[in-house]
Formats: C-alpha cells, structure tokens, sequence
C-alpha cells in the first residue's frame, strides 16, 4: 500500500481525502497544526514541522509516495490574512518542494485557489490573468511560482489544483455556507437580509466531488503544471435563501440586491477530460447536508 502524508488533515478536505482515502487502502497519514479532538481513527497524526530539519526526519520516517499539501492558515469568511501567515505558510510550502526535489519518486500535488486569479466576465482558465489582492493571494501565487521553477528545471513528479469555492458539512463553522445555514436554522434574520442584498453570485462545488478529483489525479501518471477544479456553473446563493426562507412567513427578503456582473467562474474542462471527472452534486446538496447536520447537532 501507498503511504499518503496530508498536510491540513483535519481541515474540510483533509477530513474527506483521508476517509476517502482509507477506503482506497493507502496508507493515510495527517499534518495538523492543532491537537482537535475530530481525528479519525486508524490514522496517525502528527504535529506540522516548524523547520526544515524536522519536516525531512518525519517525511524520512513516513517514506510517502504521495504529499497532498492542503495545510495553511486559511482566511474565513471576515478573517484577515496576516503577513506572518503569509510567512509561515510560504516556508512550510518551499521545504515540502525542496524535500520533494531531492527525493523525486514522490508524487506532490499542492493546493492553491481562485482567489489568485483577476475577476473576469468570461470563465477562468488555468492560464488567466492573475493578481496579488493580500497577503493570502500572495502566498498562493509565490508557492506557485516556486514549485513551477522547480518542477521545470528538475521534472518533478508535481501538480497544483486550483480549487473554486466547496463545502461539506465539514467546513469550518466560520464559513459562508455553515453561518449562512445557521443563520436561517436559528431564524438571525439581519444576517440573512445582508448576505441576500449581496446577491452573491459564485462558481460552487460539493467538496466530495473536488476532493474525488484530487483521487483521481493521485492514480494518473500525468502530472499537468496547474489543473482547474470547479462546477464550472453559477450558482445563486440568493436561490438557496428563496427556499428556505419560505417556510418562515414573516422574514421579508430585499428587493433590491448588487448586481453581480464580473464573476470567478471556473473552466473545468481540462479536468473533465485528463481525469474523466464530472461533478455529482451542487451547492443545494451542500445547503441540505449543512442544515442536516445543524439540526442533528443543536
């Protein structure tokens, strides 16, 4: 069996990747820079490596075919990015490429974001024009640059997935679509009307669909330099707000919202067709599986 290191392990995806993954028989080991308590079973964990030194005795002992880099401290929805994040993130990124440079049997695929690309009318592909808006964009922009100067010089075994916005029930209650769910579960009606003028209108996927993509890359013998996964569709969060706020007569939705012209939406066909991938569900399925489990758990 492989041996699979997850950095970010108990994040939304790293909890998905790693299940997923169990169930594909490798063998699943987690970066986590916390101590949480939602660890699953049968999976060793392992406090993230502060310095180069550490990470290469741990990945020395682990022996990993494959890194799924997905750790970092991830701006939620009002969070600020700070230049020590930015920081930390970059070093811990660069040493896992350098580790990954001299040890080139190990298949890497390192996540980054939309958030890096400019907003645009038409849909994003993997070569759109891109832009630093913080220091987050700038980390996933420069951890980019680095590993593709690698990669091309050293013809390293490497991939970066640009993801698009995707949920699950396991996305941090700080979110958009857990706060936005709990919002409308608990009746906060000033959340609701303010997010509704919003009007916003983004590309969103079903995390279980992304992260099934990320499979399916790790199988391939193809390594693409960038890789694009999304929906590829848009979808109106204001649609969401429109069922289920029916069902409490008094709320009275805006009428007049934003207009949302310039949208990140993302090209998935490169996707579709290197990994023969099609997304199963959409962010209803998500709204349905957030508000599920709040009831369960409230």
């Amino acid at each position: 069996m492989k041996n699979v290191i997850i950095t970010g392990s108990l994040g939304q995806d790293g909890i998905i990747l790693s299940k997923l993954l169990r169930e594909k028989k490798y063998n699943v080991h987690g970066f986590i820079n916390k101590n949480r308590k939602n660890k699953l079973k049968d999976i060793p964990y392992f406090s993230t490596p502060n310095n180069i030194k550490k990470l290469k005795k741990k990945l020395d002992l682990i022996q990993p075919d494959i890194i799924i880099h997905l750790g970092s401290h991830n701006p939620s929805f009002g969070k600020k990015f700070f230049k020590k994040d930015y920081q930390f993130n970059l070093n811990l990124t660069k040493d896992i490429i350098d580790y990954v440079s001299i040890n080139k049997n190990i298949k890497l695929i390192l996540i980054s974001t939309s958030q890096i690309f400019k907003i645009s009318k038409k849909k994003i592909n993997e070569n759109s024009s891109i832009k630093i808006k913080n220091y987050y964009s700038k980390f996933r922009l420069d951890s980019t640059e680095y590993m593709l100067s690698k990669k091309k010089r050293l013809k390293l075994n490497a991939s970066i997935l640009i993801l698009f916005n995707h949920d699950s029930k396991y996305r941090n209650k700080r979110f958009l679509f857990p706060r936005l769910m709990h919002a409308i579960k608990f009746k906060k009606f000033k959340f609701i009307k303010k997010i509704y003028k919003e009007n916003i209108i983004e590309d969103f996927s079903h995390a279980e669909d992304i992260c099934y993509a990320i499979y399916l890359l790790i199988k391939k013998d193809k390594n693409p330099d960038k890789l694009i996964l999304s929906s590829g569709k848009k979808s109106k969060i204001n649609d969401i707000l429109d069922i289920y706020c029916k069902k409490y007569k008094n709320l009275y939705l805006p009428s007049k919202v934003k207009k949302n012209d310039n949208l990140l939406l993302g090209n998935n066909l490169k996707a579709k067709k290197l990994l023969r991938w099609h997304p199963k569900k959409d962010f209803f399925d998500v709204a349905n599986e957030i508000y599920k489990s709040l009831r369960k758990n409230n």
